[in-house]
């Protein structure tokens, strides 16, 4: 594993002795250098002291330069403890100023904090490297005219790291996917991505979660904490389920919206957050905005970007190409190679119309790989719906007709659905339909 390295830029060896012991005991190694040109790359360097034994006026100018070259944070070591060296040497560039021997543990310290620093911004690094790999656009699948607009929307803001998104769509749709994608691939990605559920915890306690509190602000609050907009400076906050938030707090959201500042619970003092907030809602926004139930300003600073996830039945052959993909992810999971859709089971799947969208659709892949036996069955895919005094009713294994629709496409979903039923058997599901078996090659190839 990669060591950090303490760069010692020595104007006078009268300090020669310390720089192991330091470096030692921050986890770094030392290297040695004699002017700046020699300074290794900033992103193997945690930290750069100019030492000197006399002339520090010199070495201020020299650590300008260091820090002006874009390097690490860079501190001046001398032997002099009059503050007017220290102050010279801040002006110039400098970050800190230790005065020798008397500052050696401030020094070590020092050099301790910004050894952690440099291992906590590698280790954000990988992390975030590992999640862009994860939440990439490739893991959105699909080919639908719907879904590639929408992708391509939020690809077009991803750089802008100011910009509000609202992500719009029925339960299951990918939003919450979208949001990490939106995040992990843009400037943000090594800082946080902090995500809250605004319909998961009652309105209080969101409140506290949200902007924090100080020590006292309620009976509970026994030591200061800070909120959740605080934890995602830097990076992004997401808003979920941001249609079912309370009236108060769209008032507070609103307000953190316009000034970029938050207030902990119980104090006067402002914190400035450098945050992007993506929301994201099943609800209708502009009918909640109708009915009072959601505030119309603080719809309008939320829709700067929309953008809309279509439901899965909108989706076309996105559809068994979303089921392929689950039946091979959950495949190689469960160690149970050579899947695949036989026709009743795609039958099945293309007449239900998936409420609960692709969350639904994954779930029921994974239940029918668990339970299949080394085959996709149609009655594993659909759970009972109703439990009554006989025990559950089996699945219909077609999903429901789709009403009001055109005629058509309720007899094409018709035809689909009983031909599941029948498990492929087409003279059967044709019999049953009252038609003709080339009238039911018609209907299913239309």
């Amino acid at each position: 594993m990669q060591q950090p390295k303490l760069v010692v830029l020595e104007l006078s060896e009268s300090f020669a002795s310390v720089w192991s012991g330091l470096a030692a005991s921050a986890g770094a190694i030392v290297e040695r250098a004699t002017s700046v040109t020699e300074l290794p790359p900033a992103s193997e360097t945690c930290a750069i002291v100019v030492s000197c034994g006399g002339e520090e006026s010199l070495a201020a100018v020299v650590a300008g330069d260091v820090s002006a070259a874009g390097s690490a944070r860079v501190a001046l070591v001398g032997a002099s403890a009059d503050h007017r060296v220290a102050v010279a040497s801040l002006r110039a560039g400098a970050s800190e100023y230790f005065a020798l021997p008397a500052d050696v543990e401030a020094l070590r310290a020092w050099v301790t904090e910004r050894a952690d620093a440099w291992r906590a911004g590698r280790e954000a690094a990988r992390v975030a490297s590992e999640s862009r790999r994860s939440y990439d656009f490739s893991k959105l699948v699909g080919r639908s005219p719907e879904l590639r607009a929408a992708m391509d929307r939020a690809a077009r803001i991803i750089p802008r790291v100011e910009t509000t998104v609202l992500l719009m769509g029925e339960t299951g749709t990918g939003k919450e996917l979208l949001a990490h994608a939106i995040h992990y691939n843009g400037p943000r990605a090594a800082s946080p991505f902090v995500e809250v559920n605004c319909a998961a915890l009652p309105p209080t306690l969101l409140e506290s979660e949200l902007f924090g509190h100080e020590k006292g602000a309620f009976t509970d609050a026994r030591v200061a904490r800070p909120g959740l907009f605080e934890a995602a400076h830097g990076g992004t906050l997401f808003l979920d389920e941001i249609g079912d938030l309370q009236p108060d707090l769209q008032v507070k959201l609103l307000k953190v919206l316009e000034d970029r500042q938050v207030r902990r619970l119980g104090s006067v003092r402002t914190i400035e957050v450098d945050i992007r907030i993506v929301a994201a809602t099943s609800v209708d926004l502009p009918e909640a905005v109708r009915d009072g139930r959601f505030r119309e300003d603080l719809y309008y600073r939320l829709n700067v970007v929309p953008i809309e996830l279509p439901p899965l039945r909108r989706r076309g052959d996105d559809l068994l190409l979303l089921a392929r993909h689950f039946i091979d992810a959950f495949g190689t999971m469960y160690d149970l190679p050579g899947l695949s859709l036989t026709e009743p089971v795609e039958l099945a799947i293309t007449a239900h119309d998936w409420p609960g969208n692709v969350r639904e659709l994954r779930n029921a892949i994974e239940r029918a790989v668990l339970l299949g036996d080394g085959e996709i069955r149609v009655d594993d895919l659909f759970v009972s719906r109703q439990v009554g005094a006989d025990g559950p009713e089996p699945p219909d294994s077609g999903g429901r007709i789709p009403f009001p629709a055109p005629m058509n496409a309720i007899e094409r979903a018709a035809a689909r659905a009983m031909l599941a039923r029948h498990g492929g058997n087409k003279s059967a599901a044709a019999d049953a339909l009252g038609i003709s078996r080339s009238r039911l090659y018609r209907l299913l190839e239309s």
